[in-house]
């Protein structure tokens, strides 16, 4: 059946098709709208945290990736930090050869972790402002301050073709000045809509729709992550315009205790979808 859909995309052809940019946003925004293709990248550090545990190679983290993808994910996250304490570099080595969806590797900007992206090559790298020996990720970047450091980073990357997210706080002023980085998308930092989703949801989402539309106006792709989960992901998805990727870890590997991995990464997919 020709869908509503189909209809959007032969229009989108036929726009460039002549240069015609008038109504080519819009067009464009109506199928993205209508697709509900918001990906899921599964962020998998904590198999290797479990595997790191015991030692040996149990559970599998190559394996386990490459049953996420067979699940349904569209990619997969790592994070791998200096202690090594989960992802191991020569993890990131041995998953790029085997993956088939987006590849994104997130972490500090070191000398050693843009070597290591440089020479694996991700789809896409998430460029985050942790100390070497924080817990977990627990701010975003103050892009007034570290602008010319991050311009530096991000014109690496792009020289070897790999697309680029910065780690933010939903605050239109740190946005509009990560455009200035050079980057290509935005990750925003959810914990804080995560840990006040429950007492006020529209409370809670606010800061990041309007963070969301200072992203698009500034012309950056909008990735989401950190403490989304299956009760409060569907509605951050649903509010925020522009919303192209989420990454989830911690939660879902949690969740896949009890439901199973495939059944998890089902669930997860659903509530994208709506």
């Amino acid at each position: 059946m020709f869908s509503i859909l189909n209809l959007g995309i032969v229009f989108i052809d036929w726009a460039l098709s002549i240069n015609c940019t008038l109504h080519f946003e819009f067009y464009r925004s109506f199928a993205q709208n209508h697709a509900a293709m918001i990906k899921l990248s599964v962020n998998i550090n904590k198999i290797a945290t479990l595997r790191n545990a015991r030692g040996g190679n149990l559970p599998n983290v190559v394996k386990t990736a490459l049953d996420c993808e067979r699940f349904g994910a569209h990619g997969i996250t790592v994070h791998p930090r200096p202690d090594e304490r989960h992802i191991r570099y020569k993890d990131v080595v041995n998953l790029k050869p085997v993956l088939s969806g987006e590849f994104n590797i997130e972490g500090y900007p070191s000398a050693e972790f843009i070597e290591l992206v440089i020479s694996v090559r991700p789809a896409q790298v998430t460029l985050v402002p942790d100390p070497p020996g924080v817990l977990t990720s627990n701010a975003g970047w103050d892009t007034i301050t570290h602008e010319s450091f991050l311009k530096k980073v991000v014109a690496e990357f792009h020289h070897h073709g790999i697309r680029t997210s910065v780690f933010i706080e939903p605050d239109p002023v740190m946005i509009r000045q990560a455009a200035k980085t050079g980057t290509d998308r935005v990750e925003l930092y959810t914990e804080a809509y995560a840990q006040y989703f429950q007492s006020g949801k529209e409370q809670a989402i606010n800061p990041y729709i309007v963070a969301a539309n200072a992203a698009i106006e500034s012309g950056l792709g909008i990735n989401a992550g950190h403490d989304l989960n299956l009760e409060n992901l569907n509605y951050f998805a649903s509010q925020i315009p522009g919303l192209l990727e989420v990454s989830i870890g911690h939660a879902l590997i949690c969740d896949a205790l009890y439901f199973g991995l495939e059944n998890t990464i089902q669930l997860y997919l659903r509530q994208l979808a709506g």
